[in-house]
């Protein structure tokens, strides 16, 4: 007999599926239409089965609405890519096809930050905020200036598109479709200083732990790698998944726990120990895992986010390390969840989709601080 929390979730469900989208910035559009499969069809086992009890003990509840939505005309619908990254300056950069535009939080403002020469594939903030990191179709790698809104370096040596970045202070790696990784340290001409080799296709994920010890890399030939910081020499090698590992999270709580979800073909999210290689959990999403967002929801504790492609477009919580689903954003986008970034505060979470829309959702209560790295525009004397 299905319980009388369970009817109210449900209807509660169903109405905002056919409510308007809440507040939207710049253009209307209308509501994504209704899926067609019941809800409880898309959570048939225990891991994906919402569980009352911990739903009830969770002081926020999941929006069923984004608080914003902004447009994004020209976002390129690859999973592969990595084009937005908000930074611990509150600024939202997003890349839409060749241009960067960015959106400051605090007060609202929407402009275009540059436009490069060809089709961007990845951006990312320094720890400070103060510099992003794009990467190009052509191989390079630009280095801008937020305040002065300029480019202060572009750095050669891919051969071939690069996917993702992720900075470590001045240490800056980067993901190529070759396989490569390179460690690039941007206060010296002669940037290259390391090449990692432990991927047989592209690189679509990086991720550096807050400790800055350890690297964390998913690619398209399926394999997690953890590197110690000082090898270019794979401290462990994961084969877990049976898909392309693109999200990668690391616990803000706990250094060596590492949380890696898999592309359609897997739908897994693994927890790894980093100091032992163990794998420690599993949570099987049953839809494609395209992002991973750690945060802290009173009443819960621990959780993770993840944003979820096909076939269900969904945003998913879960309580770590119970692993029950604590809540569902269902439809989050009309297509493909691509890509999601966490705010500052870690309440926050920036989700974007090839439906080209840009959405914002309240979805944790706080996240621990993170080692900001270097502070201030340190970097602004190292950098050339």
């Amino acid at each position: 007999m299905v319980s009388r929390a369970s009817k109210i979730y449900q209807n509660t469900v169903a109405e905002a599926c056919g409510l308007e989208v809440g507040e939207r910035i710049l253009q209307f559009q209308p509501a994504a239409p209704e899926r067609q499969n019941s809800t409880t069809s898309a959570m048939s086992n225990s891991s994906s089965t919402i569980s009352n009890s911990v739903v009830q003990s969770r002081l926020k509840k999941l929006p069923t609405c984004p608080q914003k939505v902004l447009d994004a005309p020209g976002f390129v619908d690859d999973f592969y890519l990595n084009l937005i990254s908000w930074s611990s300056a509150n600024v939202l950069a997003i890349a839409l096809s060749n241009c960067v535009y960015c959106w400051n939080a605090d007060t609202g403002d929407v402009d275009q930050f540059t436009e490069c020469r060809t089709v961007i594939c990845s951006v990312r903030w320094s720890q400070d905020g103060f510099y992003l990191s794009i990467g190009l179709e052509d191989g390079s790698i630009e280095i801008w200036d937020l305040e002065t809104r300029q480019r202060l370096r572009t750095m050669q040596g891919h051969d071939s598109r690069v996917a993702v970045t992720c900075w470590n202070n001045h240490i800056l790696s980067s993901g190529a479709r070759s396989g490569q990784i390179f460690h690039h340290d941007v206060r010296i001409q002669d940037h290259k200083m390391a090449e990692l080799c432990g991927h047989t296709a592209e690189v679509c994920g990086l991720e550096w732990g807050s400790d800055g010890l350890q690297l964390a890399s998913g690619g398209n030939d399926n394999v997690v790698n953890i590197w110690d910081a000082r090898s270019t020499t794979p401290q462990f090698t994961k084969t877990a998944h049976n898909a392309a590992v693109k999200a990668l999270a690391w616990c803000p709580s706990h250094s060596s726990l590492l949380a890696t979800g898999g592309g359609s073909a897997c739908c897994k999210i693994h927890f790894w120990n980093t100091v032992t290689g163990a794998r420690v959990n599993t949570i099987d999403t049953e839809s494609q895992v395209s992002s991973l967002s750690w945060g802290y929801s009173s009443g819960v504790g621990m959780e993770i986010a993840a944003t979820h492609g096909f076939p269900n477009n969904d945003i998913s919580v879960y309580a770590y390390p119970s692993k029950q689903k604590t809540g569902i954003v269902i439809d989050a986008h009309e297509s493909r969840v691509l890509g999601s970034c966490l705010s500052p505060d870690g309440t926050t979470l920036a989700t974007v989709a090839a439906d080209e829309n840009l959405k914002f959702w309240k979805i944790f209560d706080y996240v621990e601080r993170r080692d900001e790295g270097l502070s201030g525009k340190e970097m602004n004397k190292v950098i050339r």
